[in-house]
This record gives C-alpha cells, sequence and structure tokens, in this order.
C-alpha cells in the first residue's frame, strides 16, 4: 500500500460503515447509482453484492426477470458470494475501496464523526482536511522523508492553486484526485502536452491495456479518453488498432503523441510506431522508411532534436539486446547505428536523457540475472560510446526506474533490484556527473516500485515531476508530486569541492569543442554570479536606506567573485591540459597495446606451428620406432640364416673334398680313397 491509514479508535464495523458512506450506499434507492458513477461496472457490483453481504446477510430473494439487466447482475453478483461471514464482507468492502481510491479515509471527513488520523508509514503527523465553501477537500499530504520526518510547511515553500494543493520543496506530496482514476499498472507510457499527463497502455496482473486517461495538471481532475481509430489520409498514415501493449515509450512531439515500440501479444517482426492527435482524439499507424528495428520493449527512447534515439530493451524472444538506432522524426526514416567504443551490456527497463543536445546517458537496467547501477555516455557528434566514472552518491543497481531531465540535473525515481524498491530519489548533474540525494520515502510506496512514470510539468511558473503508476507486488495507479528546490546545494558543493580528473568526460567535452562554447558558459557564469549578487544584497540589506554602502558592498563582492571566477577558470584550463595529456596518454597506451596485441598473435602463431611441427616429429619417432623393432627382428632372422648358410656350405666342401681326393686312377684301380692315404 503507498501508505497506512488509521483512525483514531475507529475499528470494524464502524469503519465499514464510514467506508460504505463514502462510497455512497447511504440507503437510498439511488444509492447505487451514486455508486456506479464513482467506479467501474464491475467494481461497483462487487461493492454492492458485499455492502449488501455485510448489511443483509446471504442472498435469499428472488431471481429477477431476465428483461432487467441491470438487477439480475446486481443479483447474480451478491448471491455469488454464497454465505460469507459478515464481518469479512465488511474488510473486504473496505479492502477494495483502498484499492480503488487509496486516499478515501482522508476524504471521509463528513462521514466519520471521529477525528481520523491519517499517517504514512513512518508515522507523519496527521492531515486536516481544507474546507472550502462548505465542501471538504483533503490537503495535500506528505510522503515519508528520510529522517522518518514530515517536512515543516513554510509559507515560502508553499504553492497553493485549485483545489488547495499544497507542494513542498524536494518532497514527494500526493495532490488531491478527482475524476475516475486509471486501472492500477506498470511499464505503461506517459507524456505531458499542454498541462495535461497522458496515460497509455501498460500492465495490469499480466494483461496488457489499451485504455488511454489524461490527468488535467491544473485542477488534477483524471478523464478517460475515447480514442478511436483514424482512416488512412496520407501515404504516411495507415489504419491502425487502439494496440495492447506494455513497455513502450510514449513521447510528446510537435503536440501530438508518439508511441514506439513495447511488448504486445501478437508481436510484430519490427517496432510499430504510432501516432494520436489529441484534438481528434485519433491513432493512427506511421509508416516508416529504411529498416526498422526488431521489435522489443523496455527499451529507452530519448528525444534529440527532431530524432529518437532508440537503444536497448527486449526483444519478443526474451533476449537482451544493445543496439542503437536513430529515427528522424521529419523525414520518419530509421538509421542503425555502429558506434565506436565499448557500448553498454544488453539490458531492458534502464534510463536514459540527453545533455547539452549532443550527449545521451544510460542509466542502470537489468538482465535476466541482476541489475546495473553504472553509467555510459554516447557522443551523438563522435558517436563514441565512454563509461566515465560517477561521483557523489551513486545509486544502487535498479532496472525499472523512471527518469527527467530538469535543465542540467537528471532525476531518478523508483526500480527495484528483483528484492526491493529502491526508495531514494536521486539526481545527476550531466555537467560534472556528481550524484545527490534529493529525498526518500520508507515503506511499501509506489515511488519506490518498478515500471512506475515520471513527467516534468509547469506548476505556478515552477518545474514539477510527476510519477504515477508502478509495482512492487502491488499494482499502483497513485499520483505524487515533487518540486525540486530552486535553493539547491548542488552547485555549492561542486564549486567546493575540486572535480576530480576522472570525472567530467561530459563537462569537458563540451567545453573542449569550440571558443563558442566557452564564451557560452561564461555568460552564464556570469548570469549566475549576478543573480548570487541580487540575492545577497536583498538578504542583507539594512532597514534604513544605505545606498552608498550597498554599492561598496556589490563592488566587493564582484571583485570577489571575479577573483574566483579568474581561479576557477585556471582551474579548468588546467583540467582541460591533464584531460588532453590523459588522452595522449591513452593513445600511447592503446598503440603499445596494439603492438602488443600483434606481438602476441605472431608468438601464438610460431608457437602454433612448433606444436604442429613436434606432433609431426613424435609420430615419425612412433614411426622409426616400430622400423627399429622390425630391423631388429631381421637382424636375428638374418644371422640364423647366416648359421644355416655356412652350415651348409661346410657340408658341400666336406663333400666334396671327400669325392676328389682318388682321382679317376684310383677308382679305376678301386682302391679307397683311404686306402690309398694310409698307404702315403
Amino acid at each position: 500500500m503507498a501508505m497506512a491509514r488509521a483512525s483514531s479508535g475507529l475499528a470494524y464495523p464502524e469503519r465499514f460503515y464510514a467506508a460504505a458512506a463514502y462510497a455512497g450506499f447511504d440507503g437510498s434507492p439511488n444509492s447505487a447509482n451514486s455508486v456506479s458513477s464513482k467506479f467501474q461496472n464491475d467494481t461497483a457490483l462487487l461493492l454492492y453484492a458485499l455492502y449488501q453481504q455485510a448489511t443483509v446477510g446471504p442472498c435469499n430473494t428472488p431471481k429477477p426477470s431476465t428483461w432487467n439487466a441491470v438487477e439480475q447482475s446486481k443479483w447474480k453478483s451478491w448471491y455469488g458470494l454464497a454465505s460469507m461471514p459478515p464481518a469479512e464482507a465488511m474488510r473486504l468492502f473496505v479492502k477494495i475501496l483502498e484499492e480503488e481510491d487509496p486516499g478515501w479515509y482522508s476524504r471521509a471527513s463528513n462521514f466519520v464523526s471521529e477525528p481520523v488520523v491519517d499517517f504514512q508509514t513512518n508515522h507523519n503527523p496527521k492531515v486536516e482536511p481544507v474546507v472550502e465553501n462548505g465542501n471538504s477537500f483533503p490537503e495535500t499530504k506528505t510522503i515519508s522523508s528520510e529522517n522518518g520526518s514530515s517536512m515543516e510547511t513554510q509559507d515560502k515553500d508553499v504553492v497553493s492553486e485549485g483545489l488547495g494543493s499544497v507542494v513542498v520543496y524536494d518532497q514527494w506530496v500526493a495532490p488531491p484526485i478527482s475524476g475516475q482514476r486509471p486501472k492500477a499498472r506498470y511499464e505503461h507510457g506517459a507524456a505531458v502536452i499542454q498541462d495535461k499527463m497522458y496515460i497509455y497502455g501498460g500492465n495490469h496482473n499480466g494483461r496488457y491495456l489499451n485504455d488511454l486517461h489524461v490527468l488535467d495538471l491544473r485542477s488534477w481532475t483524471w478523464s478517460k479518453v475515447d480514442a478511436k481509430v483514424g482512416a488512412e489520409s496520407d501515404e504516411s498514415k495507415s489504419p491502425a488498432t487502439i494496440t495492447h501493449c506494455a513497455g513502450h515509450s510514449l513521447i510528446a512531439w510537435e503536440n501530438k503523441l508518439v508511441s514506439i515500440a513495447g511488448h504486445t501479444k501478437d508481436p510484430s517482426e519490427s517496432i510499430q510506431v504510432k501516432g494520436f492527435d489529441p484534438q481528434t482524439h485519433t491513432w493512427s499507424t506511421l509508416k516508416t522508411y529504411g529498416k526498422a528495428p526488431v521489435s522489443r520493449g523496455g527499451q529507452s527512447v530519448t528525444l534529440v532534436g527532431t530524432s529518437l534515439v532508440i537503444f536497448g530493451g527486449q526483444d519478443a524472444k526474451r533476449s537482451l539486446l544493445n543496439d542503437l538506432h536513430i529515427l528522424d522524426l521529419e523525414t520518419m526514416t530509421w538509421d542503425e547505428i555502429d558506434a565506436v567504443g565499448v557500448p553498454p551490456s544488453p539490458r531492458s527497463d534502464h534510463a536514459a536523457a540527453v545533455h547539452a543536445e549532443r550527449y545521451l546517458l544510460i542509466f542502470g537496467g537489468g538482465s535476466h540475472a541482476t541489475c546495473f547501477n553504472d553509467l555510459h555516455v554516447l557522443d551523438l557528434q563522435a558517436m563514441e560510446w565512454t563509461r566515465p566514472t560517477q561521483q557523489g552518491e551513486i545509486p544502487s543497481p535498479r532496472a525499472g526506474h523512471a527518469g527527467v531531465t530538469v535543465g542540467e540535473n537528471w532525476f531518478i525515481v523508483g526500480g527495484g533490484d528483483n528484492k526491493s524498491g529502491a526508495s531514494e530519489t536521486v539526481v545527476l548533474n550531466m555537467s560534472t556527473l556528481v550524484w545527490s540525494v534529493v529525498t526518500s520515502v520508507e515503506g511499501r510506496v509506489p515511488l519506490a516500485s518498478e515500471g512506475l512514470s515520471l513527467a516534468v510539468s509547469s506548476y505556478n511558473g515552477e518545474d514539477v515531476l510527476v510519477s504515477f503508476g508502478g509495482y512492487n507486488g502491488r499494482y499502483s495507479n497513485e499520483v505524487n508530486v515533487l518540486k525540486p528546490s530552486h535553493k539547491s546545494t548542488l552547485q555549492s558543493k561542486i564549486v567546493e569541492t575540486p572535480v576530480p580528473d576522472s570525472v567530467s568526460a561530459v563537462h569537458n567535452a563540451t567545453n573542449a569543442t569550440n571558443a563558442t562554447n566557452a564564451t557560452r558558459d561564461e555568460s552564464e557564469f556570469e548570469a549566475g554570479q549576478e543573480g548570487k549578487i541580487r540575492e545577497i544584497v536583498m538578504d542583507n540589506v539594512d532597514p534604513e536606506p544605505m545606498k552608498s554602502k550597498g554599492e561598496v558592498s556589490s563592488e566587493h563582492l564582484i571583485a570577489t567573485l571575479k577573483s574566483e571566477k579568474e581561479e576557477l577558470e585556471s582551474s579548468l584550463s588546467k583540467e582541460k591540459s591533464q584531460t588532453i595529456q590523459l588522452k595522449q596518454e591513452l593513445a600511447e597506451a592503446e598503440t603499445r597495446n596494439t603492438d602488443l596485441y600483434k606481438e602476441l598473435q605472431s608468438v601464438r602463431g610460431q608457437l602454433a606451428a612448433e606444436q604442429s611441427r613436434c606432433f609431426k616429429l613424435e609420430v615419425d619417432v612412433a614411426e622409426l620406432r616400430q622400423k627399429l623393432q622390425t630391423m631388429e627382428t631381421l637382424q636375428k632372422e638374418l644371422e640364423l640364416l647366416q648359421r644355416q648358410k655356412a652350415a651348409s656350405e661346410q657340408a658341400a666342401l666336406n663333400a666334396k673334398h671327400r669325392q676328389g681326393s682318388g682321382g679317376m686312377w684310383g677308382w679305376l684301380a678301386g682302391t679307397p680313397g683311404d686306402q690309398r692315404e694310409d698307404e702315403a
């Protein structure tokens, strides 16, 4: 719940009767009509059934005739509660009323005899209703602050207009909203056109929505827009269906709304772009040219001049993306950008902003397993990604947060890390990349949830931030407002603390562009210092006229500020020279890195060649070993054959010798050879 509601001794059933009286159940025959005018039909029927169950009991009345559809619907709703106990019906009635109208209790002073205490989860003081012309209007409630106490309202910090609304500087407040609130949701689109905030689509209980609502930021009144589909008017527009979608982006462009991308039940292959004309209440599909990006949701869409810069998101197959595309709204032509440098890792549900119409900043977001709190900067002129060092109170990792820019300040609200919601509202000075915490909330409130929307508008000549919706275990349809303080301490903190060398990636790039920017910075600095002089002089003016003293004091202050300006310019020059030196060292390091990489590749090639040669040698050695074993076997066989041959030759020699020893004559004489040998 956005706030915990309690009363001074008011319990059930008195609390139920107060809720019933507030909802319109006063016992008259026309009470049902009064309820149906405040709530949607299904909610009104359920409230009627619970009221009857709590006050009368189970439905025992006969079923009405079929020709009376209204009475039959009421009977079915009551009859469907069966034997639900009256106490349970009372509690369910109050619970549903709190979901549909979270601020009902603070507005129920006309129906409650005892004073009502309305407090936050950190026990803020009670808020009394403001009575104007006999009607009770609730005073705006302050959302819980960081130290657990609400900020005291001072005359100089209050703006009153319309329904007695109060806006406290640097604190979230809930204005008194009237009209039929949109259904609770998150991942919707929000944009402001002429003091009217439009809410389109979103997700509720896993269902995509296609309704369009508008909140008048002057009267704080909701109304539903009966949108229709426009007929084909020219070649750039074609008939459109009112798409049910979530995770899309809604951009205000030339007093019209542009809805781009988003998750749908039946996703298309590429991103669809639709336009809405608030004058005719007509949706139309905008025809684009070039290669459109793949369809997605959870991307960031940033208006830069006349172009939309689209980064990241998640496609229909749940694949995370980190591609970069630009849509020229004048020619409706797509252009895919291949930037240099290291881009952010693939992610969705991040926040993006543009600074000085040149630098695109990407913060946070999530993947399937983790959330991020890194900051990336894209130079849209050089198309180069950098990741500068963040300073100050760096926010915790988060996804599903929302952000808007006011001047050079980028406000980030909500988000979560899948465990808890981010309770701090933080601001980044985009010139110095220094984070600061604006305020904090406590408890499970819509401001600490994912998928909420954040828009910036003007209220009584001052900028205000307007948040709506979100999800933190429960869907929200609450509106909260924060008015940034014009007495911001961010600039003084930055001036007092020397800016480190690693900080000003955006600031240095802006100042080093050309001399024109430097001249503009000097003029802005002088203008800011003159404003500071006027403020100091007004704060220190004496009751009696002392013109000469004021002039001397002003001259002294001007001289002091000029000397401070010279010191700042000197420091800026040193920072520029150090930046140039660091860039040179970085270039040299990159050159050395390139050479080392080439050498590493060469060594890897040589190593691969040596490994291949060693493998061949091992194969040759194995073959030689095998041949050596074969040669040893052959050697043994050869020796055996040689012995056999020697024996055979010896035997043959002996036989020949015996044969040739008697000669022919001996043989003829018949004398044996052995005998002749003996005689000899």
